[in-house]
């Protein structure tokens, strides 16, 4: 090269110079660079699909939200009508349609067999929007119109039919009489609104509602009222809602628009894309390890090149930024193929979701979910490449020519340093401004940044472990030794790509155990057997005794109960309060409340004291201590409880610890008994058998060796008291079981996406340590090493970081998700015995296995190659 050339090279940090010869060197292809292209596609497809998914299923709730709330706007209200001039209000805007739901058990007509049933009476103009779909008798799907029907006519969910092994052409008790089943329902348009549902779905007429008796006064019930507004644009809903909010604080009702057609949906689906954005995040950090092993073998194979280049007089800033644009060229590509898999996700989530939730057809593409993917993939390749190529630009021509690898003790400069940190910065605070939840996703950072140093702790007290370790006579084990703790050597590279995936898997994998032990082992332990809804007051006297004759020696708990929802807060609006997360749901909607003249059985006093059994006062309630702490609420405190549509001010005098996971009758407030006098309630009540007391104590005695038949007492107490509502605690439990499966498969296949991730990593940081154990293994065989010799020291050395780095996974794993299930879910941490043994198994397993593969063609090397080197 000509001076004139070393000159322009010397003093060039030019962009377009570095652009044109990095392009000249893309030309070689995209050899050593799959597992870096892996990295970034694993995570930005995880990043990018899970949002997409959720933004195309938002995109459906919007799309569809007429359909899905049976209207531009609804209202509804428990345990009552809305009052005259409320309902006059909502016909004057627009159409109308009412419907009541509530709970019963449906029965065959000899009551041989009975189940819970969710029961909607719709009018004729049912549906708004939507269509109304299923099968009349015998015939094919097809759209149904419901105003044809009469009052002896309902439609059920075909669950119910095979629960109670009827057909359609069948009559079906409920209540006080029996209706004839039509058909069966395939799609029910508003369905998604009406949040979680414990039984099969009932539809008849409101006339046929009143005439099986079950709406009384007390009854549980919901009043909805869908309306398609005559003015459906923007302003015209705007007006209805405020319209609506001000006859709130009267009517207690709840409001709801079609631009929030399915709240509780949306605040689930925003939290779980939060979790697993989260876990996407992770992945591609673990993959940003492999990123950076990727570089450092990129940079070693361009060794001769980087010299060649700094010999003739090339800047360092162009040696970094020639490197840098081919870095981020590559990682473009990476970003690409896990957008394209990002945006197929919604695609393959609403053909596995129909029927189930909405997926927009028209919402398939989610620009800002793939922009999401793709700054974090870009910020990810920037920040871990920046440290291997500043240490590239920061060595000198000389070393290189001599040395094996870039070898540098100083860190890199400032500027590269605080790159590093700005990119850091930049991906942490797209975490917590798009999370959901800032304080869970700002404690997951701190894991992870954690997490990291302490596995560069891990790394090296083993290296120092290795080093200190006295001289043992076996060959192998004393190459493995040296192996781990000598220069350049891929311990750390080996624990932070593979500790951090597998501490991710091991608390994930503890979260979902210890869900699963609460629900299916904790709470049937102490829950009782049976929960009674609505049980009449003028029929609980009969309802006790006839308890007594099914199940003699029984302890049955029985509390009024009434729907309320509270309005106001220290004199702030419910809506407008200020509240986190956490106690939030207490204000969304209706809550139930009972009063009582002494302190329930299952609670304790917090603070305050209880009121005199033959209070007189002013309305006093009692709190529960958890929630009015996440309220901000204190002893000497008023809110106002809006019940039966009379709203009710009260003080609240006393606060309660609440044990929630007991299952037992608790409630969040509970009144003094002058609060509601007059106002017609039922009952709430819980049944353990005396089986089930003796089980718990372990004794049997008297009536206690009675053994008695659920289905006996289901049977006999759905005949005589057809108002009141039987639910199996197994039953529930079964369903929640359910969802809880659902979620654990979620989370393993999230621990799936770590684990590849952490192969990847783990594959990258062994191939980018090949050029050092290639020249090594060529020396040792020269020597007179055998090829078993070698294998087994690879074997012993992978074994060695494998181990702890399983140890360490176990422990942070565990602590993790010690804080998630005992702090944040407020559970107990269960661990499976086995979990230790396959965590150990798996990181033997990976390290071992991924470290032979890497490694096994070193061992059939020539050694003329790499001795010319020498």
């Amino acid at each position: 090269m000509t001076g004139t050339g070393s000159q322009r090279l010397a003093g060039s940090g030019s962009i377009g110079l570095a652009w044109r010869l990095a392009l000249r060197e893309l030309r070689g292809g995209l050899s050593g660079f799959y597992i870096f292209l892996g990295c970034i596609a694993i995570g930005a497809a995880a990043i990018s699909g899970v949002n997409s998914v959720a933004g195309s299923i938002a995109g459906g709730i919007a799309e569809q939200g007429r359909a899905i709330l049976g209207g531009d706007a609804a209202v509804s209200l428990v345990q009552q009508e809305p009052p005259e001039r409320a309902q006059a209000l909502l016909r004057s805007l627009g159409d109308v349609s009412v419907s009541t739901n509530l709970r019963a058990m449906a029965r065959r007509e000899d009551g041989s067999e009975q189940v819970l049933a969710e029961v909607k009476a719709a009018d004729d103009s049912y549906p708004l929007f939507g269509q109304l779909r299923g099968n009349l008798g015998s015939g094919p799907e097809t759209v149904i119109d419901w105003g044809a029907f009469g009052n002896d006519s309902v439609l059920v969910d075909p669950l119910l039919l095979e629960r109670l092994q009827l057909k359609s052409g069948d009559r079906l008790a409920l209540g006080d009489r029996s209706f004839a089943i039509a058909g069966t329902i395939a799609n029910e348009p508003d369905r998604i609104s009406e949040g979680m549902i414990f039984g099969p779905r009932i539809l008849m007429k409101p006339v046929a509602l009143r005439e099986a008796g079950l709406i009384r006064p007390g009854s549980l019930f919901r009043d909805n009222r869908a309306v398609r507004l005559n003015d459906d644009s923007a302003a015209g809903l705007a007006r209805f809602m405020q319209q609506a909010q001000e006859l709130a604080p009267e009517t207690g009702w709840r409001i709801r628009s079609r631009e929030n057609a399915a709240p509780s949906l949306s605040r689930s689906l925003d939290r779980f894309s939060q979790f697993l954005t989260l876990v996407g995040l992770t992945a591609l950090i673990v993959g940003g390890v492999g990123v950076a092993n990727s570089v450092h073998a990129f940079l070693e194979r361009k060794r001769p090149v980087i010299a060649t280049l700094k010999s003739v007089g090339a800047s360092g800033n162009l040696i970094f930024n020639i490197y840098l644009i081919q870095i981020m060229v590559l990682a473009m590509v990476g970003i690409a193929v896990g957008l394209i898999f990002g945006a197929m996700m919604p695609v393959v989530a609403k053909w596995a979701l129909a029927g189930l939730l909405p997926v927009s057809s028209a919402s398939v593409f989610q620009p800002a979910a793939l922009f999401m993917g793709t700054v974090y993939g870009l910020l990810t390749a920037l920040v871990f490449a920046t440290w291997p190529l500043a240490v590239a630009r920061e060595t000198e021509a000389a070393s290189l020519f001599r040395s094996s690898g870039f070898v540098t003790r100083r860190f890199p400069r400032v500027g590269y340093l605080l790159l590093i940190a700005a990119g850091i910065a930049a991906m942490a605070a797209m975490a917590i401004l798009t999370a959901s939840n800032k304080f869970i996703a700002i404690v997951f950072l701190l894991s992870v940044a954690v997490a990291f140093l302490l596995l560069r702790a891990v790394a090296w007290g083993l290296q120092w472990l290795a080093r200190m370790a006295p001289r043992v006579h076996n060959t192998q084990l004393r190459l493995a030794l040296g192996n781990i703790h000598r220069p350049g050597s891929v311990t750390p590279s080996v624990t932070l790509s593979l500790g951090l995936g597998l501490s991710l898997i091991v608390a994930l994998t503890m979260i979902d155990s210890s869900l699963r032990q609460q629900v299916s082992g904790n709470l049937p332990e102490r829950a009782p057997d049976f929960f009674f809804l609505d049980v009449r007051n003028t029929e609980i006297d009969q309802f006790r005794t006839r308890i007594e004759q099914l199940a003699p020696g029984s302890k049955l708990d029985a509390v009024p109960m009434m729907r309320g929802r509270i309005t106001r807060l220290r004199g702030i609006a419910a809506e407008d309060y200020p509240v986190e997360e956490g106690g939030a749901w207490v204000l969304r909607g209706d809550r139930g409340i009972t009063f009582s003249q002494s302190i329930p059985d299952n609670a304790t006093l917090a603070s305050g004291e209880w009121w005199p059994k033959d209070y007189s006062g002013p309305p006093l309630v009692s709190f529960a201590a958890e929630e009015a702490g996440e309220l901000g609420l204190k002893v000497g405190d008023e809110l106002v409880v809006n019940v039966l549509g009379r709203p009710v001010t009260a003080r609240i005098a006393n606060l309660r610890a609440v044990e929630w996971e007991s299952l037992a009758i608790n409630f969040v407030m509970v009144f003094s008994p002058n609060s509601f006098a007059g106002a017609p309630f039922g009952y709430l009540a819980t049944l353990t058998t005396a089986q089930e007391q003796a089980d718990r104590t372990g004794s049997v005695s008297g009536n206690s060796a009675v053994t008695v038949d659920d289905s006996t007492i289901m049977r006999a107490l759905a005949t005589e008291f057809p108002s009141a509502v039987t639910v199996r605690v197994r039953d529930v439990l079964e369903t929640i079981n359910s969802l809880v499966r659902q979620l654990g498969s979620a989370i393993r296949a999230a621990s799936a996406v770590a684990l590849v991730s952490s192969i990847l990593v783990l594959a990258g940081a062994l191939a980018a340590g090949n050029q050092a154990r290639s020249r090594d293994a060529v020396i040792l065989k020269t020597l007179g090493a055998r090829r078993s010799a070698l294998l087994a020291a690879f074997v012993s050395e992978y074994a060695m970081i494998g181990i702890a780095t399983a140890l360490f996974a176990l422990v942070a794993g565990g602590a993790a998700a010690w804080f998630v299930v005992t702090q944040i879910m407020e559970f107990r941490l269960w661990v499976e015995p086995s979990a230790p043994l396959v965590v150990l198994a798996v990181s033997l397993g990976v390290t071992i296995g991924v470290g032979l593969l890497a490694t096994w063609r070193i061992l059939g090397q020539k050694a003329a190659p790499h001795l010319r080197e020498l």
